[in-house]
């Protein structure tokens, strides 16, 4: 177990060095890639309550993506983290501006006191953050194992996709017992079903 952890850190620091060595109109050219084609992905756009995220630094951004959940009159779900037993509240979010505060990952998510708890059957569609992927749906993480949890929760209809740059896609994850697998990868490049 403790290999496969190291391994797992190894991978999660070069891909946080293969972002920091691309220039900024180069990741902005390639995220923008991966949003379009999650716009123009048929699941995505029939969904009417995708589940999404407020990323980390060196994941794709999302606020592009919410921006457009909300020009098209989604039902937009981002988690709110607790730290103590690394659980997520999913929380139906109406504006970025006045629903979102720091939570305990240093990152903006739903202000409880602000917005209502959305049942996890409710989700259509569940867009997943990872740093690398592999082209059978296995995803390293944050690490902290809240994505784990919350994956078996999701209903089996429920498509879990990754947002990736291409260069993060790599031969095989390392997985452990309580890695779990998304379904779709859309990278700058392509889109990867496993399903």
């Amino acid at each position: 177990m403790d290999e496969i952890k190291e391994k797992k850190i190894s991978i999660r620091t070069e891909m946080i060095k293969s972002v920091d060595a691309l220039s900024e109109d180069d990741f902005k050219e390639k995220t923008r890639r991966v949003a379009e084609r999650l716009f123009d992905f048929a699941n995505f756009m029939e969904a009417k309550i995708p589940l999404l995220y407020m990323n980390l630094p060196h994941e794709i951004p999302t606020r592009p993506i919410l921006e457009w959940c909300f020009e098209q009159h989604k039902i937009v779900v981002l988690p709110a983290f607790g730290r103590e037993k690394r659980t997520m509240t999913l929380l139906k979010v109406d504006d970025i501006q006045k629903d979102l505060k720091i939570g305990p990952r240093g990152v903006l998510e739903p202000d409880p006191n602000r917005c209502k708890r959305v049942p996890i059957d409710q989700v259509d569609i569940a867009v997943i953050p990872g740093v690398a992927f592999d082209e059978k749906g296995g995803r390293i993480g944050s690490g902290l194992g809240y994505y784990d949890r919350l994956i078996p929760k999701l209903s089996v209809t429920t498509r879990k996709v990754a947002l990736i740059l291409e260069s993060h896609i790599i031969p095989q994850v390392p997985m452990e017992s309580h890695d779990k697998y998304i379904d779709i990868i859309i990278t700058d490049q392509r889109i990867i079903y496993k399903i």
